[in-house]
């Protein structure tokens, strides 16, 4: 990605203020470099800033905001996978029948057969990457495309989900699964209008994006790559920081952070670590960007695709949990369209489909994206056929808004 340096003129051209319009003109230049990393951002916050002004402040209460995370925890948990599937240059269709399938075989285990749930929890896990193994062997060693292998996979497991569920929706879960999906924090500390953990928890994450931050452009110094200029680079970490904390505070206001939420944060700190410093993670974006190479440098591509396609398996199983607990009932028509949702999260959020491209965050900013769209058009009362339309004109808006900066940089 390329990216302004970080050095400053040596001398302001004349009529020109260099603290002034020169700064200006800097601060463009950098986002104009940097819009496949930011366009999706501001998007974001223009998507937040329309509806909260069309919903007179509605969609920022702090109860509509903790509603917006349990609602589309799922979908962020399979666009994590599917952006890690996608990166590797594969596409994954069958974790929304095979999120339904998981959430059967927990009904199975939990209510059927009364399996205490923390045991139940590993055992849909276990299925879960089992699911994702077979897959990802017929794609990985046995050379058959991805598409045909995960659309065959959505067909087989949509119908063991009818068969395990007999047609029928199966609940209701133990309340301590319940609460992992939508149960919050614990209270703890002195009487206050605010949640205590969830302002502790804010402040610890506004410290910690701020020290990666720095980190990561100490390293970039070091190797000599190309920074934002550090007054550009002052300003990215109060924007940061500013989101964190009001996020924070809205969360803070109801009951505190869900504590799916955390799962969540757990997940992005995990996998953005792995992708960004883990020699697996480097290599699943090599097989991505250029398979011959990547092959001529050593990759093990085989055993990267049978890993990356094992993880969306228990990613798609975790998801299927989430979901089946939250609406305390397994169904046979749970997650339909879940594969789309993630797909086009995966896409809005940076990723390429020739793969070799794209980020977690990016995955996680994309079904944010969606997830204020849904919410919104819901407050305002936009039927659902409408908001079909715009959220596929969104995705392609997306897409062809990349297609155009690449060639535009490449020009």
């Amino acid at each position: 990605m390329s990216t302004v340096t970080d050095k400053t003129p040596a001398a302001a051209p004349p009529g020109r203020n260099a603290s002034g319009d020169g700064l200006l003109q800097l601060m463009l230049d950098g986002m104009r470099r940097n819009m496949r990393q930011y366009g999706m951002l501001i998007a974001l916050g223009l998507i937040v800033a329309l509806f909260a002004v069309w919903t007179d402040g509605d969609l920022l209460l702090p109860r509509n905001v903790s509603n917006l995370v349990l609602q589309n925890s799922y979908i962020l948990i399979l666009a994590i996978g599917m952006m890690l599937v996608i990166i590797a240059g594969h596409i994954d269709l069958s974790v929304g029948s095979l999120t339904a399938f998981v959430g059967s075989m927990a009904a199975v285990f939990m209510v059927r057969n009364d399996i205490p749930w923390p045991l139940a929890v590993v055992l849909c896990l276990l299925v879960g990457a089992i699911a994702g193994a077979i897959q990802g062997w017929f794609i990985a060693y046995g050379g058959i495309p991805s598409f045909i292998v995960t659309l065959a996979g959505m067909l087989t497991f949509r119908g063991l989900t009818e068969i395990f569920l007999e047609g029928q929706t199966l609940g209701p879960f133990p309340k301590g699964l319940q609460k992992v999906a939508n149960g919050f924090m614990p209270e703890v500390g002195p009487q206050t209008n605010y949640h205590n953990l969830t302002l502790l928890l804010g402040l610890a994450l506004i410290g910690l994006v701020v020290l990666q931050e720095v980190r990561d452009r100490r390293r970039q110094k070091e190797f000599a790559l190309d920074v934002l200029p550090a007054k550009l680079f002052l300003l990215k970490l109060v924007a940061l920081a500013s989101a964190v904390l009001v996020v924070t505070m809205l969360l803070a206001s109801y009951k505190g952070a869900p504590i799916v939420l955390l799962i969540l944060g757990a997940l992005l700190v995990g996998f953005g670590y792995v992708m960004r410093n883990a020699v697996i993670g480097r290599h699943i974006y090599a097989i991505g960007g250029n398979l011959p190479a990547a092959k001529l440098s050593g990759v093990r591509d085989k055993k990267v695709t049978f890993l990356v396609f094992l993880n969306m398996g228990m990613l798609a199983a975790l998801a299927g949990l989430v979901f089946a607990a939250r609406f305390n009932a397994a169904s046979p028509k749970a997650g339909l369209n879940f594969e789309l949702e993630a797909i086009a999260a995966a896409f809005i959020g940076g990723a390429s489909m020739a793969g070799g491209v794209g980020t977690v965050l990016g995955a996680i900013i994309g079904g944010l994206v969606l997830g204020v769209l849904n919410n919104g058009m819901n407050l305002v009362g936009i039927g659902t056929d409408w908001q079909q339309v715009i959220k596929g004109l969104v995705l392609l808006a997306a897409v062809g808004f990349d297609v155009w900066n690449k060639r535009k940089v490449g020009s």
